[in-house]
């Protein structure tokens, strides 16, 4: 039930209200029907008893109106009842039969009246019931059907109520894909209106906290590039060459900020998309060489000749960031970059990590070697391998620190 959407539970719920209304309703037409027939056996069973009782008496006129009126029935005219007996013989329906020695009677029933035969001796009465017609049942039937068509009604009212819901959570999802110029409009002023108006504020202030992030970040690294290439034309121009060298490294670190920063800004975006294409992880692992741009020899290749659909670049970048973090943070100036199957492993010796991986994944969080880097490494990698439909994982067996890349989601191939 936790799981259950507010649409489908008012399905159910008016499914199965509408269910035990219509079953209540045909419960009660039934009994009441048998009612009726208990009635009327009774009513008929007493006309008989009555009727035979006082005809043998030999009643007078005045006596036989009289017991006319208590019974609720008229004498049938003597013109007609030829005409009558030759509809009960057609189409006539006896529904009760009673008497004693004393004579005979039968109820008749043609279309919805009802006639009455006493036969005692020189007594031959045909008479019509005449009693008020109940329309209890009539009653009934209507207000069954009012309560199950109110039920209906209400139900498409409550469901008409809800369908705004569908529209707003289609809005929603359309800026959750990355419309941010999706604007959301409700007219009513009631609770899910309050919903959909305070939702397009939120856009409204996202989209200005997003215009204005986007362009601090771009005056920011563009006011950065120019006085960094000034300080390195500058440093070119040092006699000492120790302060050159730490001052170059310095320079070199502060460019390298600003393009992970840049990278950041482009991979998070969330109207960024993956451009996939067929390449082999041969391909993928050169191109990470070649941005690593580190001494040759200081990783080592262990991979299979796989080929996968991927982005070669967003691929590129986050393996060399893990080799990078390798050789930043292991004890030896080695790195192993191997596959197993659908899965890339970076490999280098050190210590177990002292946070979950989860800590290590957010911006500008490392361990102790904070003059190492920036700790955007594994917050990079891991915002590529969230927009590819991959997993990152960490593991440390042997005091070798493994980072994983799980692909499995991707279709890859064997080659």
């Amino acid at each position: 039930m936790k799981n259950l959407s507010v649409t489908t539970f008012i399905h159910i719920l008016f499914s199965v209200a509408i269910a035990i209304l219509i079953s209540a309703f045909l419960l009660f037409l039934s009994w009441d029907r048998d009612r009726q027939k208990i009635e009327e056996f009774k009513h008929y069973q007493l006309i008989s008893i009555t009727f035979l009782s006082n005809l043998q008496l030999n009643p007078d006129k005045e006596a036989l109106q009289k017991l006319y009126k208590e019974l609720h029935v008229k004498p049938i005219l003597l013109s007609e009842i030829k005409k009558i007996k030759q509809n009960i013989e057609k189409s006539g329906e006896t529904i009760f039969s009673g008497g004693s020695s004393i004579g005979q009677m039968r109820v008749f029933k043609i279309l919805n009246t009802h006639y009455i035969y006493v036969q005692r001796m020189k007594y031959n009465l045909m008479l019509k019931d005449n009693r008020t017609k109940n329309y209890f049942f009539e009653i009934a039937i209507t207000s069954g059907i009012f309560f199950i068509g109110l039920l209906i009604l209400l139900y498409l009212a409550v469901l008409k109520k809800l369908y705004p819901l569908k529209k707003l959570h289609k809005q929603i999802q359309k800026f959750a894909e990355g419309d941010m110029n999706i604007r959301i409009a409700y007219k009513h002023d009631d609770e899910i209106g309050k919903i959909a108006k305070s939702f397009d504020d939120a856009i409204v202030h996202i989209n200005q906290l997003s215009h204005s992030k986007n362009l601090f970040m771009r005056n920011m690294m563009h006011e950065l590039k120019t006085p960094i290439t000034k300080g390195r034309i500058a440093v070119e121009m040092l006699e000492d060459e120790g302060t050159k060298k730490v001052l170059v490294r310095a320079f070199e670190r502060m460019s390298e900020l600003i393009s992970e920063l840049a990278e950041i800004e482009r991979v998070t975006t969330q109207s960024f998309e993956p451009n996939y294409e067929y390449v082999t992880l041969q391909e993928i692992a050169e191109r990470s060489q070649e941005l690593l741009m580190t001494e040759s020899g200081r990783v080592k290749l262990e991979i299979e000749n796989t080929a996968l659909t991927t982005d070669i670049k967003l691929m590129a970048l986050a393996i060399k960031n893990l080799l990078d973090n390798g050789l930043k943070y292991g004890n030896k100036k080695c790195v192993i970059l191997r596959s197993n199957g659908q899965i890339i492993e970076v490999v280098s010796e050190g210590e177990v990590l002292q946070h979950p991986l989860s800590y290590y994944a957010e911006p500008f969080s490392q361990g102790e070697k904070r003059s190492s880097g920036f700790g955007l490494g594994l917050y990079i990698v891991h915002s590529i391998l969230e927009k590819l439909g991959y997993r990152l994982g960490y593991k440390n067996e042997e005091q070798k620190n493994i980072f994983t890349i799980d692909m499995r989601d991707k279709k890859s191939y064997q080659v």
